[in-house]
């Protein structure tokens, strides 16, 4: 398959609401599958939500009563992959026959961790990629992924990868993914700085892939009555402004950003123009001197108790 439409999906999650918040999954899956998108990316942490503009209670050395119920509130809105979310996800990319690269809050034990899974286009979970480096205070309620979940799934469209918002700004991380061959790199993220489109188009200028980057748009209203963000109570108070974009592998925006909406943006991605781009530029082929740089990347599963 040489030329695909594909899709970011900029929509806000109905927040500690996981239930209504899958079913907003299958209804703009089912708007991108409209669209005649094979491959659809929805934001970071979309299925459990990014509660901007709150702080769990904490200060340097201390953490509130408050906080701790914020935080439990906020692991009962995260899901287990796998698990029964993850099987409906699943189910919505097969009956959409539709890839989809969705960002979740994965729970496991008593962590979290920021997650974008993969699916195939008959609902197969395919991967999960765990954030590997969590940004400011995202590092007070999420964990750390390691190198195992450095994934870059194959499907009938080509080979699928990429990063998580501010892990894009981990040069090693990116090189990684451009070592796996990725053909469509999918950023989901909350990003919402004009600064993230052409942070976007040196992605794939870099690694000359179409990069697909999916930002929420959120508002106080997505929350509950009791959720109490800093910008504001207004409903109408914008969290994220969205930004979502589709970039070819030679730096084109294909698909504008967006702002002050939800919606579906697609593109059509005619992967010879990845061989046009590496005619030129190649970052782990011609273009290296691995004579003069390397990059060592440690894929091993991590874990505090290792038993013989």
């Amino acid at each position: 398959m040489t030329t695909i439409i594909g899709a970011v999906v900029q929509v806000g999650t109905p927040l500690y609401d996981t239930p209504k918040t899958i079913q907003k999954l299958g209804d703009w899956t089912s708007r991108a599958a409209a669209e005649k998108a094979q491959l659809a990316v929805f934001p970071e942490a979309f299925v459990g939500g990014y509660p901007k503009g709150i702080d769990f209670g904490v200060r340097l050395g201390s953490r509130s009563d408050e906080g701790r119920d914020t935080f439990r509130r906020y692991y009962e809105s995260a899901i287990d992959v796998p698990g029964p979310e993850v099987d409906t996800i699943g189910e919505i990319a097969a009956k959409n026959n539709i890839n989809l690269v969705v960002g979740v809050i994965e729970r496991d034990g008593g962590t979290l961790y920021c997650t974008a899974l993969y699916f195939s286009a008959d609902g197969s979970l395919l991967g999960k990629h765990r954030k590997l480096m969590p940004t400011a205070l995202e590092r007070v309620v999420w964990g750390f992924g390691d190198g195992s979940t450095l994934t870059a799934p194959k499907t009938d469209i080509g080979t699928l990868g990429g990063a998580i918002c501010w892990e894009n700004y981990m040069p090693q991380l990116r090189l990684a993914m451009y070592q796996k061959g990725v053909e469509f790199y999918c950023a989901p993220t909350v990003d919402d700085r004009d600064v993230w489109l052409p942070t976007m188009q040196t992605v794939a200028l870099e690694g000359r892939c179409f990069v697909l980057s999916a930002c929420q748009f959120m508002t106080r209203g997505d929350g509950p009555a009791d959720f109490d963000p800093i910008q504001g109570d207004a409903a109408d108070t914008v969290l994220i402004r969205g930004g979502s974009c589709i970039v070819s592998p030679l730096g084109e925006v294909l698909a504008a950003p967006v702002f002050g909406q939800e919606a579906v943006l697609t593109a059509e991605l005619d992967k010879s123009e990845i061989v046009r781009g590496k005619y030129d530029m190649d970052v782990v082929g011609h273009y290296a001197r691995p004579d003069v740089f390397s990059l060592s990347v440690n894929e091993k599963p991590q874990s505090v108790v290792i038993t013989d």
